[in-house]
């Protein structure tokens, strides 16, 4: 058994104690409470840190950690240039995509995991569409849930992609991750696609992770097939043959209809979610992930947060990807949004987004995201200023530094 002590511990679960510790054994958290209650009960190495806070690991409730070295490939493979619309950013991206080898994303893959844990990320909510990279998450620190990514319309790509997610699936997952599926979007699937995904949902119980209105493209596609997502993806993809005739709904009235939407299920963005959808989403139990620094990357608008908050939808932080954000920093994305939503959250709120929140999101609310017994030993140490007199969560989020990163007791990263 190893204790660990600092002048303060917040569990996030819990109100914060002053002068407060954790025992860990086995890779789990024992104990938690004073110093003075955990040293008298337990018998174990202390390891003091003054001046610092002991806080659960970060939460990246939604990332591609394939597109880590998107930046550099721009560059590298010719295709840099500044897209002027959202589609035209997603057409981007599979050009670039298209023109990697294998050895390339596996390098990004790891680079992504790397850079997750030196900036306190313990567990992720991934989007993973190349099954064949899993065991790199697999034997890697970090935790979590891995949505196998299903995008298809010709029959023939559904049945390949299908079959791959069915094989993964039914794998002996090693590790600290788990299972999920996520159909990519309203516009990328079949009909036979959502459905044969949400039969396999049912069936396997695995929870649904969706990007939805991210964009107004979205909508206009949903409601009468026109737009740039008809215009121009489309065509590109080589999909016109399979442009629907108008559907006049909206994106979640169309998960809705394929039984998609239901407690479990994850819907990122939400930028352009209108009223009777956040009825809808809050109806069915589905939580929302916030990517605000992408959103704005993209020009695509601001999510309506006080509309989901009044709601009562469960809300997490994620950085999606570095082809729409600056860093895979949870504490970075935490500030942008303070400061993008002044009136509309505390940091104490904000800080629980970006633990505990998000790990019931992603259906690991019961192994990470908080201090507490029998939990993973996943922490940070984070170093804070002295004598400030502001909120500790404050503190954390605006003003702390990492200092050392723990998964499963073990510290991984020391600054």
């Amino acid at each position: 058994m190893k204790i660990y002590a600092a002048s303060h511990l917040y569990p996030v679960s819990s109100p914060s104690l002053e002068g407060g510790a954790i025992a860990v054994e086995n890779g789990r958290i024992a104990d938690m409470g004073t110093r003075e209650h955990i040293t008298a009960l337990h018998d174990g190495p202390v390891t003091e840190y003054p001046g610092c806070a002991i806080i659960p690991g970060l939460v990246n409730a939604h990332s591609h950690l394939e597109l880590t070295h998107f930046p550099s490939w721009k560059i590298r493979k010719g295709i840099d240039y500044s897209p002027r619309t959202y589609i035209d950013w997603i057409i981007q991206v599979i050009k670039i995509r298209r023109a990697l080898t294998r050895r390339e994303v596996e390098q990004s893959v790891l680079e992504g995991i790397r850079i997750s844990l030196e900036s306190g990320t313990t567990a992720l909510g991934e989007i993973l569409s190349d099954v064949s990279l899993l065991p790199l998450y697999q034997s890697s620190p970090l935790g979590g849930r891995i949505y196998l990514e299903a995008i298809g319309q010709a029959p023939d790509r559904c049945d390949t992609v299908l079959s791959a997610i069915c094989e993964s699936v039914r794998r002996e997952w090693d590790g600290a991750f788990r299972p999920g599926v996520s159909p990519h979007a309203p516009y990328t699937l079949s009909p036979a696609l959502f459905r044969a995904v949400r039969e396999l949902a049912e069936r396997r119980s695995l929870p649904l992770a969706v990007h939805l209105s991210e964009s107004r493209d979205e909508l206009s596609f949903l409601f009468d097939s026109s737009g740039a997502i008809a215009e121009k993806l489309y065509p590109f993809v080589d999909w016109m043959e399979y442009l629907p005739a108008p559907l006049r709904t909206t994106p979640a009235g169309y998960l809705d209809g394929f039984g998609l939407l239901r407690p479990g299920a994850t819907a990122v963005h939400c930028v352009h979610v209108s009223p009777s959808e956040v009825d809808l989403l809050k109806a069915r139990g589905v939580a929302v992930v916030l990517c605000p620094r992408s959103n704005e990357k993209l020009d695509v608008g601001k999510a309506p947060v006080r509309r989901l908050k009044r709601a009562g939808i469960p809300l997490a932080l994620g950085t999606d990807s570095l082809a729409s954000n600056d860093s895979l920093s949870i504490l970075d994305e935490a500030r942008f949004l303070l400061r993008q939503f002044p009136d509309d959250f505390s940091h104490a709120e904000v800080l629980r987004m970006s633990t505990l929140s998000g790990a019931e999101c992603i259906g690991m609310g019961q192994e990470t995201g908080s201090l507490e017994k029998g939990k993973r030993g996943d922490f940070l140490v984070v170093e804070l200023p002295s004598h400030s007199g502001r909120d500790l969560s404050q503190d954390i989020i605006e003003h702390g530094r990492i200092r050392e990163v723990f998964v499963r007791g073990e510290a991984l990263v020391a600054a």
